[in-house]
């Protein structure tokens, strides 16, 4: 029987948040919500002032979400705009 205390507290397996609830998740979120939104050919421009972290961080996060979503996005920025599209899917070329 063990007398050593824990430094750390405990808590049940059951008791655990399920899934990441990151800082970027309403701004992710958001911007898969208006992807989902747009005709084919279109980006969306998102000021660099309006997000909450940097366009890397975002980025970053807005990969790490598309990868488990198994979805296809593609950015691009400049000094004042974020931008984020669906690619099209390549057409299969092989044998032309």
């Amino acid at each position: 029987m063990k007398t050593e205390r824990t430094r750390f507290k405990s808590i049940s397996q059951t008791d655990l948040p399920q899934g990441r609830n990151g800082k970027h998740k309403q701004i992710v979120m958001q911007i898969l919500s208006d992807l989902e939104q747009l005709a084919a050919g279109e980006a969306l421009k998102i000021p660099l002032d309006q997000l909450p972290d940097t366009k890397e961080n975002i980025r970053s996060a807005l990969n790490r979400a598309t990868r488990q979503r198994g979805l296809s996005v593609a950015t691009s920025s400049d000094e004042a705009y974020l931008y984020a599209w669906t690619p099209e899917t390549p057409q299969d070329d092989a044998g032309h």
